[in-house]
């Protein structure tokens, strides 16, 4: 059996959705965001790049000016236990909105290209120890 690695992330009206196992201030929210996530390396890889694609919601969202009333990303991967490299992360959004639901996909789709960690992960990184 694979073991688990999924974590979410939740803000506003979606903030209660997530088990605030660690909460952070966040710019667009005035009760921040809830992280539901245990502290392991795969973990943490998985909960940055649901934390950076509900950051880039709420950020792209005041851009385009859709309102959000509460935001829930989750984010799961597997890796090979032999050399903990990773199979791939998905994540998923869960969006409250008032506005049309083709103005949310369209703030979704804008997000899932620009969004930093995901862009990052996408391209492949260079992690080196530096001492």
């Amino acid at each position: 059996m694979q073991p688990d690695f999924s974590v979410a992330v939740g803000a506003g009206t979606l903030r209660g959705s997530v088990r605030a196992d660690a909460a952070f201030p966040h710019r667009w929210t005035d009760e921040g965001v809830a992280a539901e996530v245990q502290f392991t390396g795969a973990h943490l890889l998985h909960v940055s790049v649901a934390a950076c694609v509900l950051n880039d919601l709420y950020r792209e969202a005041a851009r385009l000016g859709v309102h959000l009333d509460g935001v829930r990303v989750t984010a799961d991967g597997g890796f090979d236990t032999d050399t903990w490299r990773s199979t791939g992360i998905a994540y998923d959004v869960t969006i409250e909105s008032n506005a049309d639901e083709e103005a949310v996909w369209d703030l979704v789709r804008v997000v899932d290209q620009v969004a930093e960690i995901p862009r990052a992960l996408r391209a492949g990184a260079t992690v080196r120890h530096a001492g």
